[in-house]
């Protein structure tokens, strides 16, 4: 290659490919399903918008390879906004099952014995309550009732009884 040519693209394909390379999507979506270690505490910022928080544990087992079982617990911090926020605190107690959904985010903290830990936090964008008000499991799921962005896209399609009456 010749010391002024940076590509065989013409120049202003160059151009085009690398603005095209900026604007592309990224994505950071998170889906949990586990029990709420707590009950919901609901709160309100000073301009008056509600902030509900609460924690759900996943649980996952497993058999080791020497047949011992094993099972291991992840904790999310999962804060609601708005509408979401009070819908989630009306609704959720702790031990309900619920399935949440919204952007992941990491951070590491000095806890009071010295020791560096870290938190797994979830800014809610969809939410379902599963099982029974009280977290027993036996009720149908339920959808929470608002509706956001992709929740309320979601709720509009068509639903089918079964594999007969899809569209292709």
């Amino acid at each position: 290659m010749k010391k002024n040519q940076r590509s065989r693209l013409p120049r202003k394909h160059r151009s085009r490919r690398k603005a095209r390379s900026r604007r592309e999507a990224e994505v950071n979506k998170i889906i949990v399903i586990g029990h709420l270690g707590r009950d919901p505490e609901m709160r309100y910022t000073p301009n008056g918008q509600a902030v509900t928080s609460f924690s759900v544990a996943s649980s996952r087992r497993y058999t080791t390879s020497a047949g011992e079982q094993k099972e291991e617990t992840e904790w999310f911090n999962v804060s609601a906004w708005g509408k979401l926020g009070e819908t989630c605190n009306q609704y959720l107690a702790k031990g309900r099952q619920v399935y949440v959904e919204g952007r992941l985010s990491s951070r590491s903290y000095e806890a009071r014995d010295g020791t560096t830990r870290f938190s797994n936090d979830i800014s809610l964008t969809d939410v379902q309550f599963l099982g029974g008000r009280g977290g027993d499991g036996d009720g149908a799921p339920a959808s929470a009732p608002y509706e956001s962005g992709a929740g309320a896209m979601a709720d509009e399609a068509p639903e089918f009884d079964s594999v007969d009456d899809l569209p292709f």
